[in-house]
Parts: structure tokens; sequence; C-alpha cells
């Protein structure tokens, strides 16, 4: 239902991870190659980055698509950073809340997307309405699947809950009400990046001083791009790869022996 991608590595302009790869995010709202569910991801699109010496990410979003917007372009050329989140949208409801419902959403520190949907929205999910206090569900940016999604996951981050751990104890939780959702989560504070692969495609590269990279489907024909397995838990930063079933999030991660990735360069950006 969308497609997202998340990097870390040394300043670069958003434009080169984002629009100039063959197969960017940017064309990937009209052209993906690997998406299962849908066709074009036209209902919004969004970026999140880092500033050196500031925990709390810029965000800009649009209700429209990634295309339409001739200032995308201009934002794309000159804003630099290493710690990037985009998403483009492909809505389970067509013009739901518009810009509100478009990733990535976020708290304090924390940049959030989901590639997916809760079959039956909302009534699927309302046996969970109950896990979350009243404020939080009042504080809610849209009335989507994915931002409430968004809002469980937050609950278990604040509740003390490591990454890792509120991902797939939130997928969890949502596939058993939902046993058809599909729940690719990704979220990044800046210094570390987690995903969840389920129901849909994911893929990271990680690569000594180019950083590592984390999306629905590669931008390029890159060799060095590895596929997550359906049902896994990744935890990315750049100094590695780790994978876990996300059926088991109190199992401790192991590192993935082939692709754990060095500190980079800092003269090499990170597409």
């Amino acid at each position: 239902m969308c497609r997202h991608l998340a990097c870390l590595g040394p300043e670069e302009p958003l434009g080169r991870l984002l629009v100039e790869p063959p197969h960017s995010l940017f064309r990937q709202s009209w052209a993906p190659r690997r998406q299962r569910f849908g066709t074009v991801n036209a209902d919004g699109f969004g970026v999140g980055w880092y500033a050196p010496g500031d925990p709390v990410p810029a965000r800009y979003r649009r209700a429209g698509p990634i295309w339409a917007d001739p200032s995308f372009a201009d934002l794309a050329r000159v804003v630099r950073s290493g710690a990037v989140l985009a998403a483009v949208r492909d809505a389970t409801l067509a013009g739901a809340d518009g810009e509100a419902a478009a990733a990535p959403f976020a708290a304090g520190r924390w940049l959030f997307s989901h590639n997916g949907a809760i079959p039956g929205w909302p009534d699927a999910a309302a046996p969970l309405v109950p896990s979350l206090p009243p404020v939080e569900l009042l504080s809610m940016e849209a009335r989507t699947d994915s931002a409430f999604v968004w809002a469980l996951v937050l609950h278990r981050l604040g509740a003390g809950d490591t990454p890792d751990r509120a991902l797939a104890e939130t997928v969890r939780q949502l596939s058993g009400a939902a046993p058809a959702a599909r729940l690719n989560l990704l979220l990044t504070d800046g210094d570390t990046i987690t995903a969840t692969a389920w129901g849909d495609s994911l893929w990271y590269r990680a690569e000594p001083g180019r950083g590592v990279v984390v999306a629905s489907e590669p931008y390029d024909d890159d060799p060095l791009w590895q596929e997550v397995p359906d049902r896994t838990v990744l935890t990315a930063s750049l100094a590695g790869v780790h994978l876990a079933p996300a059926g088991d999030p109190a199992t401790s991660p192991t590192p993935d022996p082939v692709r754990a990735a060095a500190p980079p360069s800092p003269k090499e950006p990170c597409t």
C-alpha cells in the first residue's frame, strides 16, 4: 500500500537518495517494481530528516503525489542530512485526512512509517482500542489505520520497550486482531533504524563507507541489496544489521554475518 525508506550515513542532499537513483522512491510513486498490493502511490508523501546537533527531526509532507510538488525538487536539492525516513502513500481509504495521514509520523525524536493495511479497518482494530489511554487516542494525527498503528507503537516506546520489542509486540497484537493485516513498520531516531517485514517486501543494503539503507524495495540493481525474510524484525545502525524472528521478540537478535556494516567514511553517501 506504500513504499518507504530509511537511511543512516554521511550527510548528503535528500535528492541524491530519494530522486536520483534509477528506481528511486520518487519513481516508485508511479512505477514500483516489487509492490504486491496497489500500483500507484499518489495519495501523499513525506520526508523526515535530522540536522546535526538537533535530536528532533524536521518533516515535509503533502497530500498529493510527490511528482506534482515543485517545491520538493528545490528542497531535495539543497537540504542535506545523514539520517532520513521517507514514504510515498497508497491510502487504505483514499482521501482520508490528507496531509496529516502521510508518513512519516513523528513524536519527539522518533519518525515512523507503515507500509501495509489492516483489512476491515476500523472495525477490525476496535478490540485494541482499550489498550490505549484516551488521551493517546485523541492525540492521533489522523483517523487512519497507519496512525493507529503508530499510536500503539508510541505507547509501547513510552512504556519503556526497546524499538525492536515495541514493533514486534505491536505487530503480534494487530495480527491477532486482524490476521490478514500487512504490517511492514519502519522506525528511526536518527541513530538506529528498526523495521518489520510482515506481509510485504523489505530490503536492506549495508556497506562500509556507504552507511545503511532499509527500504520496501531496492532503488537500484546493486547486488549488495539483501531481502529480509517475512516475519522478521530488523535493527540497523552504522555498526551493523541484526535480524530476529518477529514472532519471538524476546529472542536476542543476532548479527547478519554477511552484511554487518563498518562506520562510514565521511566522504561517501549512503546511496
